[in-house]
């Protein structure tokens, strides 16, 4: 195929999505959203249409397509790795007060709202299925890696192992990820038309997420960014998706696998990230800087990164 074609396909895979978070701009500047909206939109979509989208999505794919354990296993294995390399990276160039936080916004991705979006956009039902799969397992992931590092480099803070758990345990992606599995394995009938409205609540999910980011999203943060910011921005989004590819590449996984591991590894730092900071007296500012640098730069470290890819024939 040629060049020119694969970069048109490249485009059509990913400017779909950033093209929305650049409208969530837009509004926030034209005061057509703000803090409330976000907050409250952000609610919908967590608590609600994402899980909806999360089990329709499950329910409706074949189980052998959708689980791939080894995938999976890999996938948190490397997240595991690439945690603890960012850690003692961080040790010998970053300042002890901003560790924990350098730490987990280099590592912690946007896997559920971006990584999702852009897996079905270039996979389609397997993208979904199979990316819904993954955002259950990284979901815990992160979390409790999240936590281990602001804990060890928060002066005065103690984890709080119980309320994690329940946290996690609670958590209505998870939920969703485990009710849609045992459905879908159990071959538990559900009516057409719960499956239909379910899918249409489903299909708020990913431009009403896109758009909440967008609105999110402060402009001042990319001007306060430097160095330690740009820093962990730049492990998060060439250095780590790269590594993993390549590691996934030699091991011998199928195209598939490995274009959604590189989607997934490469997507922007997740908001939540700033949020669990700023909840444990840690440098939000930091943590903001980095969040608006990733996002902002992923429409370009991704598309290049898909095309490069493609064109290598990896992918």
């Amino acid at each position: 195929m040629p060049i020119a074609a694969i970069f048109i396909q490249t485009l059509n895979v990913t400017l779909p999505v950033f093209a929305l978070v650049f409208v969530g701009i837009a509004m926030r500047r034209a005061g057509w959203v703000d803090d409330r909206f976000v907050s409250m939109a952000s609610k919908i979509v967590f608590k609600g249409s994402m899980p909806a989208l999360i089990f329709v999505s499950i329910v409706g794919a074949d189980p052998g397509e959708a689980i791939r354990p080894g995938m999976m296993a890999y996938f948190g294995l490397a997240t595991v790795a690439s945690f603890a390399l960012i850690w003692l990276w961080a040790i010998w160039r970053v300042p002890g007060i901003r560790r924990g936080v350098y730490v987990q916004g280099a590592f912690r991705g946007n896997c559920g709202i971006v990584g999702l979006a852009l897996a079905q956009n270039m996979y389609g039902d397997f993208g979904l299925s199979a990316g819904s799969i993954l955002v259950g397992e990284v979901i815990l992931i992160y979390n409790v890696l999240a936590v281990v590092v602001l804990t060890w480099y928060q002066p005065g803070q103690s984890a709080d192992w119980r309320s994690i758990a329940r946290g996690v345990a609670a958590n209505p992606l998870i939920l969703a990820t485990l009710a849609s599995v045992a459905v879908a394995a159990g071959g538990v009938p559900i009516p057409t038309w719960v499956m239909t409205s379910g899918d249409y609540f489903a299909q708020l999910t990913l431009p009403l997420a896109l758009v909440c980011i967008g609105g999110a999203l402060s402009m001042r943060a990319l001007y306060d960014a430097r160095g330690v910011a740009f820093s962990a921005s730049v492990i998060k989004m060439t250095i780590l998706p790269a590594a993993a590819v390549a590691v996934g590449w030699l091991i011998g996984y199928p195209a598939r696998e490995l274009g959604l591991m590189f989607l997934y590894f490469a997507c922007p730092t997740a908001a939540s990230s700033f949020i669990m900071v700023e909840a444990m007296g840690g440098d939000a500012r930091l943590a903001a800087n980095i969040v608006a640098v990733t996002t902002l730069a992923a429409s370009a470290t991704m598309t290049a990164g898909v095309f490069v890819l493609r064109v290598a024939g990896v992918i």
